[in-house]
C-alpha cells in the first residue's frame, strides 16, 4: 500500500501545472507542514477534478468510507483499507467497489512517496523519499467518493469528498524498497504527465482506463532517496528536514537486503 505521501510545495506550483485551475474551496491547508501526510490521518489533501470544461482543485479526505460501512464499529475496521485501489480491480472487476466508482477519477498533486524498506536484522524498516526524475511536482491517479451518509459539511453546506490512491504492480527498483508486509512489491500508479492529464477525461472508455492502469513507470525514472524515520515526532538527528536524504550507517544497497553482511564487510 501508498500510506505516506509528501507535499512540500508553494501553492503556486498547482496554478503552474493546471491551466487556468478554479480553486472551489477556501485554502486551508499549509503545505509546508504537509511535508508528510499519513493516510490514517485521515487528513483533506488537495486533489484536482475536471469537470463543465475546466480543472478544479477540492480538498478531499484521504482514505474512503464506502456505502456499505453503516455502523461507526464498520468505518473503524475497513476504512484503512481504503487508502488504496487496486488498478488490477478497478475495471476487471465488475463486483468491486473500485469498478463502481471509475468514472470518479481525480488527480493528487504530491512532491514525493515515501516507501518503507525491510532488511535483514535490523529493528526498523528504512523510510525511502520516491520521486519522479526531473519533476518538482507530480500527480498520482486517484478515484473519489461523496458517501451520502456522511454529513456535509456544517458551516459551507458541502458534501465531505474522500478519496483513494490507485495503486499497482511494483517495478524492479519498488519491489525492492517495498519488500515486506501483506501488500508488498506493489506502488502508486505513476504516470508521465500527459497520462495524468488524460486520467481526467471524463470521456475516455473502460479499455483507455485498462490502458493508462497498465503503464509501468521504468525504474530509472525514479529517484529513491533514503530519509529519517518520518512517523514519528521525534526530531532527526541532524536536524534536517523529513524528506531530505539521511545517511543511515552500513545501508546496504537496494536489492541486497542482508544487513548483518553488510555490517560485517564494512568492518
Amino acid at each position: 500500500m501508498c500510506l505516506d505521501i509528501s507535499y512540500y510545495s508553494a501553492l503556486e506550483l498547482l496554478d503552474d501545472y493546471f491551466p487556468g485551475l478554479a480553486h472551489d474551496q477556501a485554502i486551508d491547508f499549509d503545505m509546508d507542514a504537509n511535508i508528510h501526510v499519513l493516510a490514517m490521518s485521515y487528513k483533506k489533501f488537495p486533489v484536482v477534478l475536471f469537470k463543465d470544461g475546466a480543472f478544479h482543485r477540492n480538498y478531499f479526505e484521504w482514505s474512503i468510507i464506502a456505502g456499505y460501512m453503516d455502523t461507526p464499529e464498520k468505518i473503524k475496521m475497513q476504512r484503512p483499507k481504503m487508502a488504496n485501489a487496486r488498478a488490477e480491480k478497478i475495471i476487471a472487476d465488475k463486483k468491486s467497489f473500485w469498478h463502481r466508482i471509475r468514472k470518479n477519477r481525480c488527480l493528487v498533486p504530491v512532491t514525493g512517496i515515501y516507501e518503507h524498506r525491510h532488511i535483514d536484522g535490523w529493528k526498523n524498516k528504512v523510510p525511502y523519499l520516491v520521486q519522479q526524475e526531473g519533476r518538482n511536482m507530480f500527480c498520482i491517479p486517484a478515484l473519489y467518493y461523496y458517501n451520502p451518509n456522511v454529513p456535509t459539511n456544517i458551516e459551507t453546506g458541502e458534501a465531505v469528498g474522500m478519496f483513494t490512491l490507485v495503486t499497482r504492480d511494483a517495478n524492479t527498483v519498488m519491489k525492492q524498497i517495498h519488500n515486506d508486509g501483506d501488500n508488498k512489491w506493489r506502488m502508486p500508479l505513476f504516470l508521465p504527465k500527459e497520462m495524468e492529464l488524460k486520467w481526467l477525461d471524463p470521456d475516455l472508455k473502460d479499455d483507455q482506463i485498462a490502458a493508462i492502469l497498465s503503464f509501468e513507470m521504468p525504474s530509472e525514472k525514479l529517484i529513491t532517496t533514503p530519509v529519517w524515520s518520518i512517523r514519528t515526532t521525534k526530531p532527526r538527528p541532524d536536524g534536517k528536514l523529513k524528506n531530505e536524504f539521511f545517511a543511515w550507517p552500513n545501508l546496504p544497497p537496494l536489492g541486497n537486503d542482508n544487513g548483518e553482511l553488510q555490517t560485517a564487510l564494512s568492518l
